[in-house]
């Protein structure tokens, strides 16, 4: 379909014109390139129009408007809409449904003779059947939704005339292996359509030559940035009570909730951020409870909740209905609320792209400022304030990576191009090369991948199951089974997670309503009676049926709160840079900025009983107590890093004589507890801290098998080893972690050079422990002088990474009168402060919903002692 010369120039131009707008430059610069024909990465600011650049350019080379009859009104005619032209891909459902919405305006305002489609997983077989009979001009889908079109029979008749594709909030795929699933997806349609257009969407990013290189598979194309003057503003809510001097892990920040209900007063429409749906369920019933005449007005969004209530939500939002919403990332990305004017980040963001990405859900308009507000749940949250806002205004903005070459994506492409017409080998292999992540895919890796696909490889030639594609008596691959095809088509994907049940109202005739959906793992705690909170609702539980959640209101105020799983967030470079600048200009006794002001009687007991960190300094500090012997160290490399730099140092140590620690980690350091005496001083030396075989020393110091083995079971669900079950009839966690496991083992001991055994090892380094930001944090503990402090009592730094450790052995009331115990005599100590904490209910709340940052049933713990000497869940060994 050749592009419409004769309007193409002017037809995004008139369009701005009829609103009263002017295009801004990268927006033009976008039209003509399109028009070239050329492919691109666009980044701009959030909210300054991405969107209409690319939609309008396609527009204006592809589409053509309905013709006039001879009195120029558009012509009655039944008009054949144009085949699908352009695709475009978010990230994220509810994006999507915001997006079509978006580029549905401009197509009716310019009468434009195209049809235009959603295709989501929530997207009804209705209008899934009618797409099938004739597909939209323009479909608006995600990463999964294309891979099942792409298993089509009739697949390269679908995107015969495909001409343009746009990838929408690139960042968020570019680093995951959805993004992996979108370069083989469009290297397939690269195939088809050799002159295909690719463009992608991106505002926070801050490696934009990789991103542009991924996308674009070594393609030529341009970079288009966006830079607009925006009125970006970060502040601190600060507390006007005074903070803690000796702050501690897993605080909810609800001493905050009368001022942010102040806050929220004084918008039209505030988002509250917070960054887990066990804290935003938290959040949302302390600010009902604050504010009882707000209920109907402050609305509650995150992931679990069920679709229909979700988009009452965002509808509410996009009307202006609502006051406040609390949410986690689901309201992230770029969906288009104008009327939204604040925007609250409770706790840390922990990374500044986040920051920037939650700011821009405010002010989502050219022109209009944006602005967000930090709210510390704890003192030492004021120093990552002030670090963001300092970080935020010199836009040093976190890089993303694109996994190398994973190889159970590959896999479940290769079944899902068998489904759609087959392939031969020997010319797939050139298309799937074209894409980055497998440009440096081996013959040996290739032919391991094909074999694998057709009888499971070494280990599992004799199952039937493992047969899913063999070539035909044309040579082309196929799968050759129905109930194997419909199965993969259901496990297409990659987003895996615990098995979820749904969550509805008892009914004893039946059709109780639902409210979305909580994980396996929490209900199998809990028995027919007990209450949970969940949707802003005390439920309590009827019973499990049928992988349905059955429950009724309960009138009771206490209740347990689920726990999703999910990764903490780790402290970025960039903010823990940041960090550490605040923390040298605090130790030269410079508080240049209200949060530090505030901080400071915290970090001046810290200078007093130690020391603080700095760009110089390397701290450490020791102590003995009746526990034994304490090192508390201060590399500032993030949780991951740290659990893989305590480990390979208790290992290292135990080399030398026989030694058992106990380990506690956080984002600014780590603890090594030994209950026999150790020489600090002298073992914290350069062979201590040495990068030379740190790739064999860190397997050699962690259970690796084990940690593999947890890595092992999302692989093996992408690559199919393992089926989840058909609607109504999934299998439970348990069935899916045995399954893996047992191929796991089988693997190990039929076949050990099984690819996907090596992969599981590489994601540990890579995704597990940071092996590359381990090996970074050494070479700069080797730069920095060490500040060794010996010290009689706990310091405010140390302080939490003592919590962090208790709380593996004790109940969550104990803990609580331990904390408060500790508070006070650490209080006594100090001497008179601006505050002394109350550490009660709160503690209780927040120990019961875990980690503000991650349930801590999933926290990185240790592993646990095997008969091979290798690492401890809570003591590690190094005999």
């Amino acid at each position: 379909m050749p592009p419409a010369k004769s309007s193409a120039p002017s037809r995004g131009a008139a369009w701005f014109a009829q609103r009263g707008w002017s295009p801004f430059p990268f927006q033009e610069e976008v039209w003509k390139a399109v028009g070239r024909g050329e492919s691109g990465l666009l980044h701009a600011t959030t909210g300054s129009g991405k969107t209409y650049a690319v939609w309008l350019a396609a527009l204006n080379h592809f589409a053509s408007t309905k013709p006039l009859t001879a009195k120029g009104e558009p012509s009655k005619r039944k008009q054949v809409a144009a085949p699908l032209t352009v695709l475009w891909l978010t990230p994220m459902r509810a994006l999507a449904a915001d997006t079509l919405r978006a580029l549905e305006i401009p197509v009716a305002d310019l009468d434009i003779d195209w049809t235009l489609g959603l295709r989501t997983g929530d997207t009804g077989s209705a209008e899934r059947a009618r797409q099938t009979r004739r597909q939209p001009s323009s479909l608006v889908t995600t990463p999964e939704s294309l891979s099942l079109m792409l298993s089509r029979e009739d697949s390269r008749e679908v995107f015969s005339h495909l001409r343009m594709v746009v990838v929408d909030e690139w960042h968020e795929l570019l680093g995951n292996k959805r993004g992996t699933q979108v370069q083989l997806a469009l290297a397939r349609l690269r195939h088809w359509n050799p002159g295909l257009i690719v463009w992608g969407l991106s505002a926070t990013l801050g490696n934009l030559p990789h991103a542009q290189e991924v996308l674009l598979s070594g393609h030529p194309g341009r970079l288009v940035q966006g830079k607009l003057t925006k009125d970006l503003r970060v502040d601190t809510l600060l507390p006007t009570q005074g903070v803690e001097r000796f702050p501690w892990a897993g605080h909810l920040g609800l001493r905050m909730v009368p001022l942010v209900a102040a806050e929220i007063e004084q918008s039209a429409t505030t988002l509250v951020f917070t960054n887990t749906r066990a804290q935003a369920e938290i959040w949302y019933q302390a600010l009902l409870e604050a504010r009882p005449e707000w209920a109907g007005l402050i609305a509650l969004h995150h992931g679990s909740l069920d679709r229909d209530v979700r988009e009452w939500v965002e509808v509410g939002l996009k009307e202006g209905k609502l006051k406040a919403v609390i949410c986690t990332s689901s309201l992230d990305l770029g969906v288009d609320f104008l009327p939204v004017e604040r925007v609250l980040q409770i706790g840390s963001p922990k990374n500044v792209a986040r920051l920037l990405q939650r700011a821009g859900r405010s002010g989502h308009a050219p022109g209009r400022p944006s602005r967000v507000t930090l709210v510390p749940t704890q003192t030492l949250e004021l120093v990552e304030a002030a670090g963001a806002q300092k970080a935020v205004s010199a836009r040093k903005i976190e890089s993303r990576a694109a996994p190398p070459k994973p190889l159970d994506v590959l896999v479940q492409h290769l079944v899902t191009i068998a489904l759609g017409g087959g392939y031969r080998p020997d010319e797939l292999v050139q298309e799937v090369r074209s894409a980055w992540a497998y440009r440096a895919l081996t013959d040996e890796e290739w032919f391991w991948a094909l074999a694998f696909v057709r009888h499971g490889g070494h280990s599992l030639t004799a199952y039937p199951d493992y047969r899913r594609v063999e070539p035909d008596e044309h040579g082309v691959w196929r799968v050759p089974d129905r109930q194997l095809a419909r199965r993969h088509r259901m496990s297409i994907g990659t987003i895996v997670s615990e098995a979820a049940l749904r969550v509805q109202f008892w009914s004893k005739g039946g059709g109780g309503g639902t409210l979305g959906s909580v994980e396996e793992g929490f209900i199998a705690r809990l028995k027919p009676g007990d209450t949970f909170l969940f949707a802003g609702r005390i439920l309590e539980l009827v019973r499990v049926e049928n992988m349905t959640v059955y429950v009724r209101r309960a009138t009771v105020k206490k209740a347990a709160i689920p726990r999703w799983s999910g990764m903490r967030l780790p402290l970025s470079d960039e903010l823990a840079e940041a960090v550490i600048h605040e923390l040298t200009e605090a130790d030269q006794d410079r508080f240049g900025s209200p949060e530090m002001r505030l901080a400071k009687p915290l970090l001046e007991i810290q200078k007093q009983w130690s020391a603080l960190p700095t760009r110089q300094r390397l701290l450490a500090e020791v102590m003995k107590s009746r526990e034994g012997w304490h090192l508390f160290l201060y590399p500032f490399a993030g949780r991951h890093a740290h659990l893989g730099l305590a480990s390979l140092m208790a290992w290292r140590l135990g080399q030398q004589r026989p030694l058992s620690f106990s380990i506690a980690v956080n984002d600014y350091g780590f603890e090594l507890l030994s209950p026999t005496a150790v020489d600090w001083p002298n073992q914290l030396n350069a062979e201590l801290f040495s990068t030379e075989t740190l790739l064999t020393d860190v397997l050699a110091s962690l259970n690796a098998s084990e940690l593999a083995q947890r890595r092992f079971r999302e692989i093996a669900r992408i690559s199919g080893l393992i089926f989840t079950g058909y609607p109504g009839a999934q299998k439970s966690t348990r069935q899916l972690q045995a399954s893996s496991s047992l191929f796991f083992q089988v693997f190990q001991q039929y076949d050990p050079e099984n690819l996907l055994l090596t992969q599981a090892e590489q994601e540990v380094l890579r995704q597990e422990l940071d092996v590359n930001r381990l090996e970074q944090a050494l070479q700069q503990m080797q730069r920095l002088e060490l500040n060794l402090q010996v010290i009689t009592r706990p310091t405010p730094f140390n302080f939490p990474l003592l919590v962090e450790r208790y709380r593996e052995s004790m109940s969550s009331e104990k803990l609580a009168d331990r904390i408060a115990r500790m508070v006070q005599d650490l209080e006594s100590a100090a001497g008179p402060g601006n505050y002394v904490p109350q550490v009660g209910a709160e503690a209780l709340t927040t120990l019961n919903a875990g980690e503000s940052d991650l349930p801590s049933r999933n926290r990185k713990r240790p592993p646990r002692p095997q008969k091979n000497g290798l690492p401890t869940r809570k003591k590690q060994s190094t005999t």
